[in-house]
């Protein structure tokens, strides 16, 4: 099964960026829709961001579209997801999570947790001056 690690976390000032990483290792991530979710204190874990296998759909919640952009790179195995001007509601652990196939490549269907096998152990963000 494929493993993944997230790194890039970490303390940031309202208005400023993070650049979040997701290593994979186990497999070749060509195979994978990867998607970002993140999980704030006391709330439940949300779908933010999806790119599909080839980096052609990609998906952001509104929360995040026009700030967050979400890129892979298939030769390093590894995915990313810029964050610029951060707010302090998007503090919150960042987990990337990965699905074998097609089968969140259709409609809201990447927001799905259900659908991705394979998890990270999360990177906290902190959002605050």
């Amino acid at each position: 099964q494929l493993q993944l690690v997230e790194s890039g976390g970490g303390l940031v000032q309202p208005g400023g960026s993070l650049r979040l990483s997701c290593a994979a290792s186990g497999g070749t991530l060509d195979s994978y829709a990867i998607a970002w979710f993140r999980q704030a204190p006391g709330k439940e874990r949300e779908a933010i961001s999806s790119i599909g296998k080839s980096s052609i759909k990609l998906d952001y919640a509104d929360s995040v579209s026009g700030r967050f952009t979400v890129s892979r790179d298939n030769a390093k195995n590894t995915a990313y997801l810029q964050m610029n001007s951060l707010r302090p509601e998007d503090t919150a652990v960042y987990y990337c999570a990965a699905s074998l196939g097609s089968k969140t490549m259709y409609g809201s269907s990447w927001s799905i947790r259900g659908l991705y096998e394979s998890w990270g152990q999360g990177t906290q963000v902190t959002v605050s001056s």
